[in-house]
């Protein structure tokens, strides 16, 4: 990372349902997913998410089984926060990014801590979206919001739908932005999205947030 770059603040551990008058944000934390077109689409959100955002990043990236993830350095290099693969069992920290490890499931369990699971594809893909969504909308409900990216299959679209169910909240890119439509449209289709939003306006309202712009409702 730049070491211009504002450094964060320190992070400290937010237990889900913390919610109220503990916290100034909306969320507790947002999850991402994303597949073809998705890093550009990374590329252009990350660096807009300042230093003081007060959540944490859970980001589901599909990548070829059995070769080595790029994306952490990649992305640690666009953005303010510090980005890692998180080892089974970690806490999950506001103001953290944490990606799925290559054909592992990302999970969030009701501690508020990473699971890692190897257990079969889901929607044909491992790392899942869908996994990660319905655990997070399980640990967190209305105070997690679902983002869905650019993608070629339907994965995420029942995450998305299972955010909505806990009351979370909901985006997904407009299929006219994205490279790969099919994976918005799904979730489209399915009733799950709140909003749709192109990339650049999907990184203001993050910015906006993270800079404390946005109230909680």
């Amino acid at each position: 990372m730049d070491d211009s770059r504002q450094k964060p603040p320190a992070a400290r551990r937010v237990p889900p349902g913390a919610g109220g008058r503990m916290r100034r944000g909306r969320f507790d934390a947002v999850v991402i997913g994303a597949s073809a077109g998705g890093v550009e689409v990374l590329g252009r959100i990350l660096p807009s998410v300042p230093a003081s955002f007060d959540a944490a990043l859970l980001i589901v990236m599909h990548l070829p089984p059995g070769t080595p993830s790029f994306l952490v350095q990649a992305l640690a290099n666009l953005c303010a926060l510090p980005v890692s693969e998180p080892d089974a069992g970690e806490p999950i920290l506001a103001g953290h990014v944490y990606v799925a490890p290559p054909d592992y499931h990302m999970l969030v369990d009701s501690d508020a801590n990473v699971a890692l699971s190897i257990d079969a594809p889901v929607r044909f893909s491992r790392p899942s979206i869908d996994a990660l969504m319905e655990s997070a909308a399980t640990a967190y409900g209305a105070r997690l919001l679902g983002i869905l990216l650019t993608g070629a299959n339907d994965d995420g679209a029942r995450g998305l739908a299972a955010i909505r169910a806990a009351g979370g909240t909901v985006w997904a890119q407009t299929p006219e932005s994205a490279l790969a439509p099919r994976m918005p449209e799904a979730a489209i289709a399915l009733g799950a999205v709140h909003e749709t939003m192109t990339p650049a306006a999907i990184a203001a309202r993050l910015a906006a947030w993270g800079e404390q712009r946005i109230d909680k409702e």
